[in-house]
């Protein structure tokens, strides 16, 4: 999820996500690690990656009684989420680690026909960076939302949620090493010749916060 937080609500949002958000969502099964990314340029930015056992966690009845049940707390944020992106997704490619000190998002969809083509560089190029120096793991992603109705937490923010096709998740320690591969490989024309469709959306991520389970009991 990427979304934007005014300047002046950040700090009770941060309170809230690490003390009350982050300890709800990790209390249901499946939940696995939750992670909390600000923009690295110093915007209003946010990303937030949870990592589930499996898809079928997304529609999953504990998962569910929290999003129409959401707290006092949560109802007063929801609305201060502005430019809201949510994408529900199935893991396609992974190699290395998904946790470093930053990460470069990716948004995009694959050019018309070109599907296995783009996944397949993706592929090639996963197995690369997971092993330079300064980078820690590429992972693609592709949203697969579940069957349901919408929820209350999307009905106070107003049920503007966008989504993103397909993410490209980069992990890496060294933040110039991050933006060589966002200019270089995982610039648009380098992702156009792979078979992407013109237009996508990059996003530099520091890390924030990070929980397990084990974190928050």
């Amino acid at each position: 999820m990427w979304w934007d937080i005014a300047p002046a609500v950040r700090g009770d949002f941060e309170h809230w996500h690490s003390h009350e958000h982050f300890p709800e969502r990790l209390s249901i099964p499946g939940f696995l690690r939750a992670s909390r990314w600000s923009s690295a340029n110093g915007g209003e930015g946010f990303f937030v990656l949870y990592e589930l056992e499996g898809h079928e966690v997304l529609s999953s009845p504990p998962y569910l009684a929290h999003l129409n049940a959401p707290t006092p707390w949560s109802q007063r944020l929801m609305p201060e989420h502005r430019n809201m992106v949510r994408t529900q997704c199935r893991v396609l490619e992974s190699q290395g680690a998904a946790i470093a000190r930053q990460v470069l998002t990716v948004r995009l969809s694959p050019a018309s026909g070109r599907d296995a083509e783009l996944r397949s560089a993706l592929r090639a190029l996963a197995a690369d960076v997971a092993q330079r120096p300064g980078l820690a793991g590429l992972h693609l992603l592709r949203h697969e939302p579940p069957a349901m109705a919408a929820t209350q937490e999307q009905k106070i923010r107003g049920l503007r949620d966008a989504g993103a096709d397909w993410v490209l998740v980069a992990s890496g320690y060294d933040p110039e090493a991050l933006s060589a591969l966002a200019s270089a490989q995982l610039g648009e024309v380098a992702l156009e010749r792979m078979g992407a469709a013109s237009g996508s959306v990059q996003g530099l991520y520091s890390l924030s916060a990070t929980a397990t389970p084990a974190d928050t009991r």
